[in-house]
């Protein structure tokens, strides 16, 4: 019994010994890992703070301040200089973007003044549009603005003279050609574009121009087309007095017109040779407009409607109520998006268009009014078995469907024939569940060809009027504006 006592006594001796040398000699900690080179760039803090331990914006590093604040509108973005002091330079040290419309309506002159004074920076954009320039103050107030030394590198420029009433096509300001050498961007609208004006003007890097409701003359339009070596992008919607443009590029990508106009415009669009370009559309459907492609061997994306007559290289495609094709170039081959702006929606037309261009993949259409017969089962059975045609289309957005038979029609031959298409896109101006189920029904999709397919119908936006073909563009994204 004693002797059972004492060895426990004897153990818990023992532990109490090992604690306190535990307590007093403690295991040595394991080696810290080695820090993560990478982490500061993970968490998105340049100076490599932690960004769970911020809890206040100002702790957020100098890059990403600037960022939030570019995102702003312009009274916003100088609005931040009255948060704390580290704040006041960050809004100078950023390029100013000035845009009119974001100003609110008053004196534009004075906010305008208070802006660049504030600043004292570089200006990297300004825009002014149609409605904000409707009095001579206005107008003041900007030309005295635009020569300020704050603009003197101005890399894009929105410019826009109007008046409501009575209104004539006013000068442009010889002043804004001062920005020539550095301009990149430059819309111009609603003035005169004189040839004494052009004169001896240069834009070096300038790489995308729009004019709209310009009034200018062949030399005009020709000759600051040519004074742009660097230009990609040219789009000319309405202009007047300019009937033929003529031109050898080897920077241009993209070229779009709409000629519609009650004035003379341009009539004749040669296009002598521009490796590069990649889109050409015609997008008014009542002005006739004779287009040239002479070089183009990189065009993919091509636009034309019932007024356009049309000649690649030696192929020449005539629109009235359906195209006259002689002939079959190579340029013609390689064209893979086709923007069709159709009087009627015309099976016969497109068909015969697929059969010209055999490597379409995307077809865009907007239309004014369907067709009277799109009948094809019988028609065209032929030509469906044949080894010889094959529909390599995989995206078709239609503007609009009305759900008439020879609407139906239309559709059903794509959905029960192509075979890889990927999205139908049906623009409607009602697609409640009634009349989705209706139309699922009548266009025999549960039977369409290729199984992947997504066909969706869209209603019509009713605040964006998509009426004619250059906003179709735009809400599609086939311009790359």
């Amino acid at each position: 019994m004693e002797a059972g006592r004492s060895s426990r006594s004897t153990a818990t001796r023992k532990r109490k010994s090992a604690a306190l040398e535990v307590e007093r000699y403690p295991a040595p900690a394991p080696p810290a890992a080695p820090p993560d080179p990478g982490a500061a760039e993970h968490d998105g803090c340049g100076d490599g703070r932690d960004l769970h331990h911020i809890r206040n914006l100002s702790d957020l590093p100098d890059d990403m301040l600037r960022k939030i604040i570019s995102l702003l509108p312009i009274k916003e973005r100088g609005r931040t200089q009255i948060l704390a002091r580290r704040w006041r330079p960050l809004w100078r040290s950023l390029p100013l973007n000035i845009d009119c419309a974001e100003l609110g309506d008053g004196k534009l002159g004075d906010v305008l003044q208070r802006i660049i004074s504030s600043h004292q920076g570089v200006c990297h954009r300004f825009s002014i549009r149609p409605e904000l320039s409707t009095d001579m103050d206005n107008d003041a107030a900007v030309d005295a603005c635009l020569l300020s030394s704050t603009l003197d590198k101005l890399k894009e420029l929105e410019f826009y003279r109007r008046r409501w009433h009575n209104w004539q096509p006013m000068p442009v300001p010889a002043l804004i050609f001062r920005f020539s050498p550095t301009l990149c961007v430059a819309e111009f609208g609603h003035f005169t574009l004189t040839d004494d004006a052009l004169q001896g003007i240069h834009f070096p890097q300038l790489k995308k121009l729009v004019l709209h409701y310009v009034y200018l003359s062949d030399f005009s339009l020709n000759s600051m087309i040519a004074g742009s070596p660097s230009l990609e992008f040219l789009l000319i919607i309405r202009c007047t007095g300019a009937r033929r443009l003529r031109m050898n590029s080897f920077t241009l990508t993209t070229i779009a017109v709409d000629n519609h106009s009650p004035d003379p415009s341009i009539e004749e669009l040669v296009i002598e040779s521009a490796p590069h370009l990649q889109t050409l559309l015609h997008l008014d459907h009542n002005h006739d407009l004779h287009v040239a492609a002479l070089s183009v061997p990189k065009l993919d994306t091509l636009g034309c409607t019932n007024s356009t007559r049309l000649v690649l290289g030696s192929t020449d495609i005539r629109h009235h109520q359906g195209p006259r094709i002689r002939g079959l170039a190579t340029a013609v081959c390689k064209i893979k998006c086709l923007v069709l702006g159709m009087a009627t929606l015309n099976l016969d037309m497109v068909i015969e268009l697929m059969t010209t261009f055999p490597c379409l993949e995307k077809l865009y259409i907007q239309c004014q009014k369907s067709w009277k017969n799109n009948l094809w089962r019988r028609k065209y059975r032929d030509l469906i078995t044949s080894t010889c045609f094959d529909i390599h289309l995989k995206t078709i957005v239609l503007d609009y469907y009305r759900g008439t038979k020879s609407d139906i029609d239309f559709v059903t031959f794509f959905v029960l024939n192509a075979r890889v298409l990927e999205r139908m896109k049906l623009i409607v101006k009602r697609n409640d569940d009634k009349f989705v189920a209706i139309h699922h029904h009548r266009l025999q999709l549960m039977n369409r060809a290729s199984h992947g397919a997504h066909i969706n119908f869209r209603l019509k936006d009713s605040d964006v009027c998509i009426s004619n073909m250059y906003n179709f563009c735009i809400q599609e994204n086939i311009l790359n504006l």
